[in-house]
């Protein structure tokens, strides 16, 4: 049997106000209404299978994360092609950002690795595309390391999800339950953090308490967001309602929060970019993004705002809003 050879790419996504929907037995149907950013960086996947009985190593290509995730990516999808256990699998993954920090490196990395290891048995595009995102939302919800991240990168760019649930389902893998919504704009964004690692979305989601507290905040902000055309002359109503749900939601002084949204907006004061930048919290890392207030900014700021940061002991990296899907 030859080598198979695939590779898979996904961004990341920020969350910045969302529902907790997971009343549902069936976790298709669990999932998030809400909001955020989809970026263009994430995460690399290529998929290398050997004749074998369907053993999987992971390899990280920077630091060491736990691949038990991907094993039960690949669990998933032997139950849908049964081929794929006719091999030994190898996946190497490269992160452009940590995980457990807000970034969506989870679901990211769930997107990417199914489609590696389709496409290196060769499964047509738009079947192993649909069922990457219906693998990785099922695993997600699973292991309560996300509600409604794949159901954001389904659609892309600034994204709202109107409608909880997986994006695509069934055998035909037609459209889920899930609807998210996004347009397309390039806008600069920083992402900035500490080098430590945050708290798991399972503390948060699997809280009675914080799931009230976050629920009724993110359905207050849908309720806004949530109708009308969605296009870019809503950037300015998206940052408004994200600053108000960080607030009404009581995420912005748990944790260190409070301490990395304080820091980032001094080092913009005293870079001069007052009015021009905010810096809004993601959901559910310790971690901020920072992105301009006129969607049309060209981001010559991130230069100087990123060294100010980091010579306050912060981490940052430069992104941009990824493409529609």
């Amino acid at each position: 049997m030859p080598t198979a050879l695939g590779r898979g790419q996904c961004g990341g996504h920020i969350t910045l106000f969302f529902t907790i929907e997971d009343a549902y037995d069936d976790p298709v149907a669990q999932g998030s209404r809400g909001a955020g950013l989809c970026l263009m960086d994430g995460v690399e996947a290529i998929a290398r299978g050997e004749d074998g009985e369907g053993g999987l190593a992971v390899r990280f290509q920077d630091e060491n994360y736990d691949s038990s995730m991907y094993e039960d990516v690949l669990e998933e999808l032997v139950k849908e092609i049964p081929e794929i256990r006719s091999f030994d699998w190898e996946l190497n993954i490269r992160m452009s950002l940590p995980a457990s920090q807000g970034f969506g490196m989870s679901a990211s990395g769930a997107i990417a690795s199914a489609m590696s290891i389709q496409r290196a048995i060769g499964i047509p595009h738009e079947e192993c595309l649909r069922r990457s995102f219906v693998i990785a939302h099922i695993v997600e919800r699973r292991r309560s390391s996300g509600l409604g991240d794949t159901t954001a990168l389904s659609s892309g760019g600034v994204e709202r999800r109107i409608v909880a649930g997986s994006p695509f389902s069934g055998s035909l893998l037609d459209r889920g339950p899930g609807i998210s919504e996004g347009w397309a704009a390039e806008v600069p964004l920083l992402l900035t953090w500490r080098e430590r690692t945050g708290k798991h979305t399972s503390n948060y989601i699997d809280n009675a308490d914080w799931k009230l507290k976050i629920s009724d905040a993110g359905a207050s902000a849908m309720e806004i967001i949530g109708s009308g055309q969605w296009n870019s002359d809503r950037w300015p109503e998206l940052i408004g309602r994200s600053l108000i749900f960080a607030s009404e939601s009581g995420l912005e002084d748990d944790a260190s929060r409070s301490e990395i949204i304080d820091s980032a907006n001094r080092a913009i004061i005293e870079s001069g970019f007052s009015g021009r930048l905010t810096a809004l919290l993601c959901m559910l890392g310790e971690s901020v993004v920072i992105v301009p207030n006129d969607s049309q900014d060209k981001g010559e700021w991130v230069g100087d705002l990123s060294s100010a940061l980091e010579s306050n002991g912060f981490s940052t990296f430069s992104s941009r809003i990824g493409s529609l899907r």
